[in-house]
């Protein structure tokens, strides 16, 4: 009876909590997108349109947000502890190396960090080397496809040949990949170096097998987080079939909204919450019949129309890339200079690479931990190289924005 009447008060705060972190973020996010929708009802129904200022979005909301509700949940379940200082709190919140675009650090992976850690020299040097791994996938790589990406994008859709419109969203493709999970290296070294060890959020995703592999190393955090907040409060696997569809489907919806206030957002949820749904029924039986390199190809295909509806910046526009896709349009293909045909390449390497049997080991020397003093230094040494030449790169280039800095 006791516990009854204790988990009243308990359950009222985490109601309130949820009800202000939710309803901040909607304001702030969704409000310009709920009155463009409203206005074009309107206009639709030839009603007069409604005047309002438009909301700015404060930097990283998406991120603090969900580490907000995270710290409430884990409390509330009494998975962690409640902190016992506030400054500890506000450390968690505003921890800056993540702030911007993730990992998402769920409350109970790194509460005993916030009161105490350590800070030794080789997590230092380990956290400086991950650091210029990101920095070298952001500025080198990442940047040098975007301009093709955006030189594409640009053009005109309905007229564009089926041979840019494909060097144009396979740019944005690595793009996209080597940009955010640049970020996330970056915000992983510097907490390395600031004694904390954030969660990994990229496990080389295009080498998936299917929709289902690539949400396992895609955006890691927020697939744990939509998991463990949402999906399984809604039933997760517990539950119907059907409903259990429903559920990813509404997941995978939610995040998409999430990635940011347009329906092109909101489709693009749609669109891998139903390859989630076709895995379930039969697509994990066929890819495996067919073998792994064809599944891979399969899933990247998959994986590559999505992006059109991601950096599409309407739904219209969107359709018409893909008629430029599929159309075998001729005419000629966007020119790739020498130095987009090396970081192009590059691309390719560093995210199939894995695929093979030496590749993962080969890989892994960049994101574990060095094993001898030799390795430590030979690391390093390629560590300050690739930190010389993106600050060099830097330098020379405009400014060029994470891409994941919007959502």
């Amino acid at each position: 009876m006791h516990d009854t009447i204790e988990a009243k008060p308990r359950k009222i705060w985490l109601t309130l909590s949820l009800i202000l972190n939710i309803g901040l973020l909607g304001y702030f996010k969704y409000m310009n997108f709920f009155m463009d929708n409203l206005n074009a009802l309107l206009d639709i129904t030839h009603h007069p349109t409604l005047q309002f200022a438009r909301i700015a979005l404060p930097i990283g909301i998406s991120f603090f947000t969900f580490q907000s509700i995270s710290y409430t949940v884990d409390v509330y379940r009494k998975v962690s502890e409640p902190l016992q200082r506030w400054y500890d709190y506000m450390l968690y919140i505003s921890l800056f190396p993540q702030l911007i675009a993730g990992p998402i650090i769920r409350y109970n992976t790194i509460a005993e960090q916030l009161v105490e850690r350590e800070i030794p020299i080789a997590g230092r040097v380990e956290g400086f080397r991950r650091f210029t791994t990101g920095l070298g996938k952001k500025v080198l790589i990442a940047n040098t496809l975007g301009i093709l990406a955006d030189e594409v994008f640009a053009m005109n859709f309905q007229t564009m040949s089926s041979g840019t419109a494909w060097i144009g969203i396979l740019a944005y493709t690595f793009q996209i990949y080597f940009d955010f999970s640049g970020y996330s290296d970056m915000a992983i070294g510097i907490g390395r170096m600031l004694g904390f060890r954030f969660s990994e959020n990229f496990n080389v995703p295009y080498i998936s097998q299917s929709i289902s592999e690539f949400w396992r190393r895609w955006h890691i955090t927020l697939g744990g987080f939509m998991k463990e907040y949402l999906y399984i409060p809604l039933g997760g696997n517990r539950i119907s079939k059907g409903r259990t569809f429903f559920n990813l489907w509404l997941v995978f919806l939610i995040s998409g909204l999430w990635h940011g206030a347009s329906w092109n957002f909101v489709l693009w949820g749609v669109f891998h919450g139903t390859f989630l749904i076709l895995d379930r029924l039969f697509m994990l039986d066929v890819l495996k019949k067919v073998g792994r390199y064809p599944s891979i190809l399969l899933t990247f295909l998959v994986v590559v129309l999505g992006w059109v509806i991601f950096r599409a910046d309407t739904v219209s526009g969107a359709l018409d890339y893909y008629q430029a896709l599929f159309a075998f349009r001729p005419g000629d293909s966007a020119t790739v200079s020498n130095q987009g045909q090396l970081f192009f390449a590059l691309a390719i390497l560093f995210s199939f690479l894995p695929a093979l049997k030496f590749g993962d080991k080969w890989m892994g020397l960049f994101f574990n931990d060095a094993t001898s003093k030799v390795s430590s230094i030979i690391l390093f040494a390629t560590s300050l190289i690739v930190f010389f030449l993106s600050v060099g790169a830097l330098a020379v280039s405009d400014f060029n924005p994470f891409i994941y800095f919007r959502f």
